[in-house]
């Protein structure tokens, strides 16, 4: 069976959220969305609803080149690219869909973001922060396993998955370059472009 990819993308951008996360935890990068090709112009996870209100938060479809890394460019970001098999890709594709209908009933799990900071879950129904929400898909998807529920699982966490490669390490304004390079090849290469993992967890 042929093998496809997903990609996680890890950021730490300007937002008083970021800061204050990365305040109290110290990780390189504090948030963690999931995208099924590398243009990132439909990555999926948990944050603002709205790019200029910090208080709107829920199920969201970013676009790296669109609303808070518009507005963030210089921020650093990791990408994590996966092989996984047809099967896998197609049910995370069908999680994604489910969240993608009912996203009016998803919202921020702020609370539950601070209470992971001290090792504390906190689940809610429909509630989700990003780590969250990406680990639970990876977790179904029998991608990713952990001894941790997903309300306890960290961005950095995810830095440790396994058969992960770094496909691209630098910052968001330089993705598009990066990203027509990669296109210009037809994606043949087969070493992603930048750190590997190893010396990427280094620098984290």
């Amino acid at each position: 069976m042929n093998s496809k990819y997903i990609y996680l993308i890890f950021t730490r951008t300007g937002t008083w959220l970021s800061k204050t996360i990365h305040a109290i935890d110290r990780a390189k990068y504090v948030h963690t969305s999931i995208s099924f090709d590398y243009n990132f112009t439909k990555m999926y996870s948990f944050g603002r609803t709205n790019p200029n209100n910090p208080f709107s938060g829920g199920f969201v479809e970013e676009n790296i080149l669109d609303g808070v890394y518009k507005r963030y460019p210089f921020s650093k970001c990791l990408v994590y690219r996966i092989s996984v098999t047809e099967n896998q890709y197609n049910a995370l594709l069908d999680e994604v869909e489910k969240f993608t209908k009912e996203r009016e009933k998803y919202k921020y799990n702020l609370l539950g973001l601070f209470a992971v900071m001290f090792n504390k879950p906190f689940k809610r129904r429909y509630h989700y922060f990003c780590s969250q929400f990406v680990s639970e898909l990876l977790i179904k998807g029998n991608i990713y396993s952990s001894n941790k529920p997903p309300e306890l699982i960290k961005t950095n966490d995810l830095f440790l998955i396994n058969n992960a490669e770094v496909f691209f390490e630098g910052l968001i304004c330089q993705y598009g370059k990066f990203n027509a390079v990669y296109q210009l090849s037809d994606g043949l290469t087969t070493e992603p472009i930048g750190l590997n993992t190893k010396e990427a967890l280094n620098s984290i």
